[in-house]
């Protein structure tokens, strides 16, 4: 079964699927974490290997080691991630932008739930310095933006910025179709993610 629906509707559907043995390739967000530890838990039980990933697209599983990479290299230097989306996208952040935030936190020994800054509101707003105290993360929502995704890592007079963006949803598609391919001939009972897939 292949899911690129919305959280509600993906819990219920691949909690069945994965309860009868069936496969699972899963691209939906902000699903909850009682549902993620319980799907676990029964991938292993009934020998339903899935993949879950919060974009398929090839650039943005690159973007996501890369930025690991970075990351351990320049804790001490400020890190911010930007997403925008389409006006009709519902969550925000987006779960790429999420994950963005996770690889780096955890390249650095962080918990993101800890660290995490969602946007800046007017007023006295003063930002803690380095990665390691504080991960900066922004929602833009606006006409049809398919998905954007750029990691700023903001150092002493210099910066490096990391971007994807993708100009039609064929990325997401070729993306879910090679994450097909994989499940259907993968031999461990387990959660796979698109680096897994894609060999990273």
């Amino acid at each position: 079964v292949v899911d690129f629906t919305v959280a509600k509707a993906a819990e219920k559907n691949c909690l069945i699927c994965v309860e009868n043995g069936i496969r699972c390739v899963i691209g939906t967000t902000a699903m909850s974490k009682d549902f993620l530890d319980k799907f676990e838990e029964l991938v292993g039980k009934n020998k339903a290997p899935a993949v879950i990933s919060p974009n398929m697209a090839t650039g943005v599983n690159i973007l996501f080691k890369i930025s690991g990479i970075l990351a351990s290299y320049l804790k001490e230097w400020d890190i911010e991630v930007v997403e925008a989306h389409h006006h009709r996208k519902i969550d925000a952040p987006s779960g790429t932008a999420l994950k963005i935030g996770k690889v780096i936190s955890d390249s650095i020994g962080s918990n993101l739930d800890e660290i995490a800054k969602y946007g800046r509101e007017r007023g006295p707003n003063k930002r803690l310095v380095g990665a390691k105290n504080e991960i900066g993360i922004h929602s833009i929502r606006g006409g049809d933006i398919v998905g954007d995704h750029t990691v700023l890592f903001a150092g002493p007079g210099e910066r490096i910025e990391l971007k994807h963006q993708a100009h039609s949803r064929m990325c997401f598609a070729t993306g879910a179709i090679k994450a097909i391919k994989f499940i259907v001939e993968a031999q461990e009972n387990k959660i796979y993610s698109t680096n897994a897939v894609l060999g990273l």
